[in-house]
């Protein structure tokens, strides 16, 4: 570098400057480092996903709308996993089996 000034004083205020902004960088490299780490916890540690879903209606009072197959693309906000038995005994009860996954199909339950 050819910009350093001549002087001692204005260098040593450079080299303090350096010095601060070298400790700001490390604590944003630390910071990232343990947000990263996290991250990759956080994925490892997920639980599954469960095989199957009940979606509800718009409110708690409201009955089950719908059963859905884990991951299916067209379940709503308002679902939560349940086992397989819920399930059937829900399709039984007459809850809809989703169109797009069909979850009737995969639990083998056959209507009527």
């Amino acid at each position: 570098m050819n910009d350093l000034p001549p002087d001692l004083p204005r260098l040593r205020t450079l080299e303090t400057w350096l010095q601060l902004t070298h400790n700001q960088v490390r604590a944003a490299i630390a910071a990232a480092e343990q947000r990263e780490a996290e991250r990759q916890h956080g994925g490892q540690a997920r639980p599954p996903a469960p095989d199957w879903l009940l979606e509800r209606g718009l409110n708690r009072d409201s009955p089950p709308v719908q059963i859905h197959a884990g991951g299916c693309w067209n379940s709503g906000k308002r679902t939560r996993g349940i086992h397989r038995d819920e399930a059937l005994r829900a399709l039984a009860d007459g809850v809809k089996a989703c169109e797009a996954c069909r979850p009737d199909s995969e639990l083998g339950y056959l209507d009527g």
